[in-house]
Parts: structure tokens; C-alpha cells; sequence
């Protein structure tokens, strides 16, 4: 799971976008020559909650509107993303849920809350999102989070409304040094077309403790019969760290990873020089899933520990999706720049 920041530079209908003048940019201010890497495409769709057709009286306090997302990256093919607001009485006592739970979908996408704290401004640049309070993130198989967006645009018509759908239909990856940069002009189709802005992703490549734990959490599965025979996990873990005990680790010490490789990619995207962009990177529920895996690989450590057994001896059903949380950090900054405060 790398570290990443999204960056989103608004356009007006008529004028261009800045994507010309990122690209040049890329190409003409780093020592290190970008190299295209391939492309890539997201689709982005944005409900929210359906105003009461009553009045609300003197005694009700106003809410604030209740959002469902769901999102679809290229490079994260396993499963789609689907972001919605938590319900009111879970977000005062809830310390970490637990990872991303596909059954739990429909049920959390159903219920209401509110959005997700928006990022602290950088120096003189980035105008941050709006939004404060907590959101639920789930991923479900790829064919399923149409199947759910269908349901709820006409079984749940009268709660939920569609607000908009945007793509990304064949942004630009680069590798720039230690960084792959993923460009691309955001279209909205419905409910008119139009031209909204250019989105950019930059993404850490270096040494990195999350992308380790990450990858030791998927092989710990695969070892312990929790992975389909025959998938596809890479072998070749170049995240520059050993940690093949995580004993000696700590949520404080991911918590600094992801405060000081932000900064890596503040100061990158500094040197670009792109005026009045918003910025979506250390976002609150950032690293948690990162933080459930750490405490699995330490239960494993342990010798009363069951936790990772044998799918063919629990008679357990084997998974698919080799890390169904794989992409769920940028998921989230993608959703917070997309709202676009709808």
C-alpha cells in the first residue's frame, strides 16, 4: 500500500486545463527525465441524501449532507471502492473498525453520517477540502460495485440522489526518481459534460515501511492457505526495509512514515509551482488498514495465536482478492478531492 497525495487543479468549463502545463513541467524542472510508464483510467460516481419533504422544525438541528462514492481504479483491478458517510452512532465510539468488509456494504452505504475532515493547507498553494466528519470505506469485487451503484440509483431512489459521474478516461504515469506521477484531465459525463479540471497522483516509490508490512501481510495469508493456489502476488519486495519480524514496531512509528513521506511529496509537487490546487494527503483515517495488518503479523508471533489457520484444515473459504484493502489510502484522497462539496 504506497503513500501517495492527490492534487487537484480546478478549470473552468471554457478555459484549459493545466495538464499541458504539468506535463511540461514534469519534463523541464526535474534532473531525473520522466519516464512513461503506461496509462490509466478511473471512474468516480458521487451520491447524496435526498432532502426531507418535511420542514424542519425549530427544535431539529440542522444535519449536514450524507454522501455515498463509489470508484473504480485501472491499477487496482481486484476491486472497486465505495466511500459513504457513517452512521451518527457510530462515530462517537468507535476506536478502529475492523479492515474493509465486502458484506458490510450495503449496510453502511444505507445509513447516514457525515464526511471526512479535510487536510491541513500547505504552504501557498493548496486550498483543502471542506469536509469534517467520518465516512466508511468498503471494497467490494469489481463487478459488484456496479451491481451496487445500480440498486441504490432505483431501489433507493428516494433517499439517495446521483449527483455526478467523472472519469479520468486515459491519464498519463510517469516515473520521476523515487515517485510515479499519474496525470489526467477529469470529465464529467452526467448529468451534463463537461471539463472539471486535471488531477495528479504522486506516489512514493522509495525504501518504505508501509509497503513492507504490506507485503509480508499478503505472503503471511498465502503461507497460511488463505490465498487462492496459482494467484499472482509479487515476490519481489523492493521496499528497500526488512521487517521480518514486526515486533519491534509501533502504529507511532507508521504514523511518522506517512507525516514524513508526505512532505517528500509536498516538496515534489512544490517544485511543480501550480498555483490554486486542492490537496487531499493526510487524511484521518489514513494508514488504518496498515495498522490492522501490523496487529495480525504480531498476533501470528504468537504462540497462542489461531488467527491465521489453515483454509483446508478450518474448512474456512479461500479468498480472491489477495489484499482486498490494496489502493483503499489514495481511494479515500481521490473521494475527498471528487465531492467537489456537492
Amino acid at each position: 500500500m504506497p503513500i501517495t497525495g492527490v492534487f487537484f487543479v480546478p478549470s473552468n468549463p471554457n478555459a484549459p486545463t493545466a495538464l499541458a502545463v504539468v506535463t511540461e513541467r514534469l519534463h523541464t524542472i526535474f534532473d531525473d527525465d520522466p519516464i512513461p510508464v503506461g496509462r490509466w483510467v478511473l471512474e468516480h460516481k458521487l451520491m447524496r441524501d435526498t432532502p426531507s419533504c418535511f420542514p424542519a422544525s425549530a427544535s431539529q438541528r440542522s444535519t449536514n449532507p450524507k454522501y455515498m462514492q463509489f470508484l473504480s481504479l485501472s491499477y487496482y483491478q481486484a476491486h472497486g471502492f465505495i466511500y459513504t458517510s457513517q452512521p451518527p452512532e457510530k462515530s462517537h465510539n468507535s476506536s478502529m473498525p475492523s479492515a474493509v468488509n465486502p458484506v458490510n456494504a450495503t449496510t453502511e452505504a444505507t445509513t447516514s453520517g457525515a464526511p471526512t475532515a479535510a487536510p491541513s493547507q500547505t504552504a501557498g498553494a493548496v486550498a483543502p477540502v471542506a469536509d469534517k466528519s467520518p465516512m466508511v470505506m468498503t471494497t467490494v469485487p469489481l463487478p459488484s460495485c456496479g451491481s451496487l451503484f445500480q440498486h441504490f440509483v432505483y431501489a433507493a431512489q428516494p433517499f439517495w440522489c446521483h449527483r455526478h459521474t467523472i472519469t479520468v478516461p486515459g491519464g498519463a504515469v510517469y516515473d520521476v526518481g523515487d515517485f510515479r506521477v499519474r496525470i489526467g484531465d477529469v470529465r464529467q459525463t452526467l448529468p451534463t459534460a463537461r471539463v472539471r479540471g486535471t488531477v495528479i497522483e504522486i506516489e512514493w516509490r522509495g525504501p518504505s515501511l508501509i509497503t513492507s508490512i504490506t507485503s509480508q501481510y499478503v505472503r503471511s495469508r498465502r503461507t497460511n492457505g488463505l490465498l487462492m493456489v496459482g494467484e499472482l502476488v509479487d515476490d519481489d519486495d523492493d521496499s528497500g526495509i526488512d521487517i521480518s519480524f514486526a515486533d519491534g514496531i509501533e502504529e507511532a512509528d507508521i504514523d511518522a512514515e506517512y507525516a514524513a513521506t508526505t512532505m517528500l511529496i509536498r516538496e515534489f509537487w512544490a517544485k511543480l509551482g501550480i498555483e490554486g490546487a486542492r490537496e487531499a494527503s493526510l487524511l484521518p483515517d489514513i494508514g488504518k488498514e496498515v495498522k490492522e495488518q501490523l496487529y495480525k503479523l504480531k498476533q501470528q508471533r504468537k504462540p497462542e495465536s489461531h488467527t491465521m489457520t489453515n483454509g483446508k484444515q478450518s474448512g474456512q473459504q479461500v479468498e480472491e482478492d489477495p489484499d482486498p484493502t490494496a489502493g483503499v489510502d489514495v481511494a479515500r484522497q481521490f473521494m475527498e478531492i471528487f465531492r467537489f462539496n456537492r
